[in-house]
């Protein structure tokens, strides 16, 4: 029997088919106090439910989301969400049974143009208390090695030149703030949803630096004014396609934007709202003042997780990260690092241990209703790689803990870097820097040091000798008997 599809409105919230949720409360009298940069996937499963949950309770009704991007594709979304009212249906996938509600915490979208116009008019509104991002962890202008501001870069660069038409959403950020002092409104919180650790930190970084460029005055006043929490995200959330767009329709929905996610979330954040903000915690959210331990928790054994599978399953022709945990070698190759060279590393949080927290990433990576593919965790390896596993085996060096899993890695990023798989298709580009890192994994061939040799992301870890020679055997092994050939290997150390 065919589904009759149904498209998502606020007129077909009234009804709904069965065993889809709607919102409770009433949508028209929503009004806006957050406007989030970089509307995605992930910040619809993530803080737009948390606010979504609390309007279920009749709470936060002023706290609305208005979404913003400063890109071509944020144009396309914007009409698809607008199209549909701003709604979202969330789809958890759970090995227990799937369950889909419809989200409704997203009242607009501001046009998408050049110069950035309209974002900047809108968060300069004195209602716009938190401005929220999730622009990807490579997003912030920040150097790979030292961490520090990228002044020298092109879009930077322009914007401290043209500052009321900024390229970036840090210089629409900066323009509106100019307007609010100018207007005698208040400051606003800046709050980061990206995988960074200390992500508020590295943001007040990249907003004082660039508006320094320009205004010094004004970059005192957003240091002294404005607040910047440190947040830990958590929740997997695949990329939306034609299956995805399939299941959304099997619901009887017609949802061109839905959002997939696992039945697992977690947030927790730093008290630092310098104008107020939504009560996340009684819907779930962990406010605390020691967010790094937990964040380093996640993005250590999750984020950093995710890159040792999904460089091996794509050189392996392993399309889901699920799939690489079924893996004979790689989800044993996952759980030896994770256990043995990371977890050394991490400390407990209140009710979590590294170990534990080892199991609770395997049982998550392993969901097979997750269909998370391993091209899109690979993506922006340059960013990832030096973010989420390089830290650390910068600290197991230091403390003479074993790396040679994590120098594996290393070699196994090199070798998918190099662009085939070793059934010999073709890697499409990957990364924002692909064809540099395809120049040096090429060259690493026969000659490994060439990819250390890449100081913008290793700095000195090319001279350290244990893990320089632990690279060159891995690689070479790689290259002569395969990826298999030199898990295998290490599994067996």
């Amino acid at each position: 029997m065919q589904t009759t599809l149904r498209r998502l409105s606020n007129a077909m919230l009234q009804d709904l088919p069965s065993g889809v949720i709607g919102p409770t409360y009433d949508r028209s009298a929503i009004t806006p106090g957050i406007v989030h940069i970089g509307l995605g996937n992930f910040h619809r499963a993530h803080q737009s439910w948390y606010l979504h949950r609390l309007m279920q309770q009749g709470k936060a009704l002023d706290w609305g989301i208005i979404g913003a991007g400063v890109r071509a594709p944020d144009a396309a979304q914007r009409e698809r969400l607008a199209a549909q009212d701003y709604l979202t249906t969330l789809i958890e996938l759970d090995p227990a049974g799937r369950s889909a509600e419809i989200v409704g915490s997203m009242i607009g979208f501001v046009p998408v143009e050049d110069g950035n116009a309209a974002l900047i008019a809108q968060i300069a509104k004195p209602a716009i208390r938190i401005v929220s991002l999730t622009v990807t962890e490579g997003g912030y202008y920040i150097d790979p090695v030292s961490k520090a501001f990228d002044a020298a870069h092109p879009d930077i660069q322009h914007d401290a030149a043209h500052p009321d038409s900024p390229k970036t959403a840090f210089g629409a950020m900066i323009a509106a703030l100019k307007l609010r002092r100018a207007n005698g409104a208040s400051p606003f919180t800046a709050q980061s949803c990206d995988n960074l650790q200390g992500n508020g930190t590295i943001l007040r970084q990249t907003l004082v630096s660039l508006a320094r460029l320009s205004d010094p005055d004004l970059a005192d006043w957003i240091e002294a004014k404005c607040s910047f929490p440190n947040s830990m995200v958590d929740c997997i959330v695949p990329a939306t396609g034609p299956k995805e767009l399939e299941l959304v329709k099997s619901l009887g929905i017609e949802d061109a934007s839905p959002v997939t996610h696992e039945n697992f979330r977690q947030w927790v954040i730093e008290d630092a709202f310098c104008a107020g903000r939504p009560n996340w915690d009684s819907v779930g959210a962990t406010f605390t003042d020691d967010v790094h331990a937990f964040e380093a928790m996640k993005i250590r054994i999750l984020n950093g997780g995710h890159q040792l599978i999904a460089n091996a399953g794509e050189v392996l022709s392993v399309e889901f990260i699920s799939g690489c945990m079924d893996h004979s070698l790689i989800g044993a190759y996952f759980r030896k690092v994770a256990s043995t060279e990371i977890s050394p590393q991490v400390s407990a949080v209140p009710g979590m241990t590294p170990e534990a927290y080892v199991d609770l990433i395997d049982r998550r990576f392993s969901n097979p209703e997750i269909i998370d593919t391993v091209r899109r965790v690979a993506f922006d390896g340059s960013s990832r790689q030096t973010g989420f596993i390089l830290p650390t085996l910068r600290d197991a060096l230091a403390a003479g803990t074993p790396t040679r899993g994590l120098a594996l890695s290393q070699a196994i990023w090199a070798r998918m870097c190099e662009g085939t798989r070793e059934d010999g298709s073709r890697i499409e580009a990957n990364d924002p820097i692909w064809d540099k890192l395809t120049i040096a994994a090429k060259a690493a061939k026969t000659d490994p040091a060439a990819w250390l040799a890449q100081s913008d992301l290793y700095g000195d870890l090319a001279g350290h000798t244990s893990f320089s020679c632990d690279f060159s055997d891995w690689l070479t092994l790689i290259w002569s008997d395969g990826i298999e050939a030199a898990l295998r290997s290490y599994l067996q150390e």
